[in-house]
């Protein structure tokens, strides 16, 4: 019985880039939900909105936060 080594599925040198455009996505995604939020009135504003934005900003943010980790060899 023969063992595999570990890989990633993406490879290396795309780290940083990865990083880059994921945390650039997530802060253009939480800076909309900011404005949506001061804009807004408390009469006008739509849970599901709120919540599919904050979603989608915290899973940007969060993976381009891994790849910031990884891109700098801290691996996690």
């Amino acid at each position: 019985m023969t063992t595999k080594s570990i890989s990633s599925p993406v490879p290396d040198a795309w780290y940083p880039t990865l990083a880059v455009f994921m945390l650039a996505i997530g802060l253009v995604v939480t800076a909309s939900f900011f404005i949506y939020e001061a804009t807004s009135s408390r009469k006008n504003r739509s849970l599901v909105k709120e919540l599919t934005t904050a979603v989608v900003a915290s899973v940007f943010l969060g993976f381009g936060s891994l790849f910031l980790l990884l891109s700098s060899g801290i691996y996690v």
